[in-house]
């Protein structure tokens, strides 16, 4: 028994001897200042440069430039489903949304194609899946032309609504690469594009200013004086006239001017615009407002 108490001691003293080198250490550590066992100090993070700020910016302003034309595209296409099947109305605004759309995400596909190289690997493959999925949808409405509302204009404002619907950003999207990659963040919360609640400026447009009420129409309302196929009249909502036998019904909207004629629909917006019929009559936007516009039937 006598050697089991000896072997005892001497483990019970090891332990004492590594535990008390253990405590002594520690404390040497705490006393000249430096940092305990298990403490580790932050790694700093490399500040973003310029080109990548710039960059990240940019590809948060197409995507906010993407979310708003899905806004729109939704309210435009409620709009016209809303409207009497037939309506020269909703033809019209589905001739103007299927005129303005494959614009607005041309100009995102634009911006899209000017952004380089980030430097980081996970956000240039999201530049390039998000290129691709807008390159295809801009493809796909190069082939859907505005007559296409002619005839079917709820229908065709649906059709081209399902793909703006489908520009969303690929997954993980830019804010979730941002959270993973510190110099990626850190550029992202520099980019203001980026911030909550972004908008971009305003841009200016090249349509002149007013300049003023619209100017008197030679005939005022009177659209009988039409029938020899000349005249200047004033339509300041809707109107059906008929110039050299040629029945025109005319609608006047904030933003354009709408001749029907047989199965013919044309669409003007602004002054200067003009509309044929057959091979003599046409009509020339003078002047276009909010209040109406001035239009001027003439043959040659």
């Amino acid at each position: 028994m006598g050697g089991s108490r000896g072997v005892v001691v001497v483990v019970a003293g090891m332990v004492l001897a590594v535990g008390g080198c253990g405590g002594a250490a520690d404390e040497a550590h705490r006393a000249d200042g430096s940092a305990g066992k298990g403490t580790v100090s932050p790694t700093p993070v490399r500040s973003p440069s310029g080109e990548l700020v710039k960059w990240v910016g940019g590809l948060c302003e197409s995507t906010v430039a993407l979310k708003n034309l899905r806004a729109k595209s939704a309210a435009d296409v409620k709009e016209i489903r809303g409207a009497d099947e037939g309506d020269l109305v909703a033809r019209a605004g589905a001739i103007g949304y299927l005129s303005s759309t494959p614009s607005a995400v041309d100009r995102v596909q634009s911006g899209l194609e000017e952004l380089g190289s980030s430097g980081v690997p996970a956000a240039d493959r999201l530049l390039g899946a998000l290129r691709k999925k807008v390159t295809g949808v801009a493809t796909e409405l190069e082939g859907m032309s505005p007559a296409m509302a002619v005839d079917d204009a709820a229908g065709s404002a649906e059709d081209v609504d399902e793909l703006v619907r489908s520009l969303t950003p690929p997954k993980p999207d830019l804010p979730a690469l941002a959270a993973k990659d510190p110099r990626l963040g850190a550029a992202y919360e520099r980019a203001e594009q980026c911030a909550p609640g972004w908008k971009p400026a305003g841009r200016e447009t090249s349509s002149p200013a007013p300049a003023g009420p619209l100017p008197k129409a030679a005939d005022g309302k009177n659209y009988r004086a039409c029938a020899d196929g000349a005249c200047e009249v004033l339509v300041t909502s809707t109107a059906d006239i008929t110039a050299d036998g040629t029945r025109v019904h005319v609608s006047v909207a904030d933003d354009y001017v709408t001749f029907q004629s047989g199965g013919t629909l044309m669409q003007l917006g602004g002054a200067g615009g003009e509309a044929g019929f057959g091979d003599a009559l046409k009509a020339t936007v003078v002047a276009h407002d909010k209040d109406g516009a001035v239009l001027k039937f003439t043959l040659p």
